[in-house]
């Protein structure tokens, strides 16, 4: 199915400064620094340079799927997550996140918790996330391999969005080509 997106950058910067796409690969590279400023004045976020995926939904069954590329300086950036725009007050903001840590070559995981990969540093993988929005259910797959499920957290207009949200320190990045997108009714 195809796809739209906004991009999401530091709001004093120029996109080109961030983000480079090569149409020949298909890929998306995205790079942001601990010290850059949020994607809005007087935001109190983290810095991020993102794919802000524009298809919304409440129910069904929605898929994204991407080669993921990580260099080795990034440690503590999200690089993929599913956002929860409308929510009942109190909930998170978010119904799952995949985060990119500097152990073991290269450590990925949900939130700060279960291990998705290790070994991810400089080398490109495969990641499909599918949410069963209506089963409140997210499945993960690494390399076509089933490696996770758990659970949304409750009722939510929602989206998808890759790149690059940065909790840590120095420089992050994260490239991605072959991005899809499916539904399921």
């Amino acid at each position: 199915m195809s796809f739209t997106y906004n991009l999401q950058k530091p709001w004093n910067l120029s996109l080109s400064q961030r983000y480079v796409y090569d149409s020949a690969t298909d890929t998306h590279r995205m790079w942001v620094y601990s010290t850059d400023e949020p994607m809005s004045q007087g935001s109190d976020t983290d810095p991020r340079t993102e794919m802000r995926w524009l298809q919304e939904y409440t129910t069904g069954r929605h898929m994204w799927e991407a080669d993921v590329y990580v260099p080795a300086t990034t440690d503590g950036a999200t690089i993929m997550q599913i956002l929860r725009i409308k929510r009942p007050s109190g909930t998170p903001a978010t119904d799952f996140m995949v985060n990119a840590y500097n152990q073991n070559g290269g450590t990925i995981k949900i939130y700060n918790g279960t291990v998705l990969k290790s070994g991810a540093y400089n080398t490109w993988w495969n990641l499909r996330v599918a949410h069963d929005a209506t089963a409140g259910k997210i499945d993960v797959y690494v390399d076509d391999r089933h490696v996770a499920t758990v659970s949304d957290r409750g009722p939510a207009t929602r989206h998808f969005k890759n790149g690059v949200y940065h909790h840590g320190s120095g420089r992050a990045e994260s490239r991605f080509r072959d991005i899809t997108y499916w539904v399921s009714p």
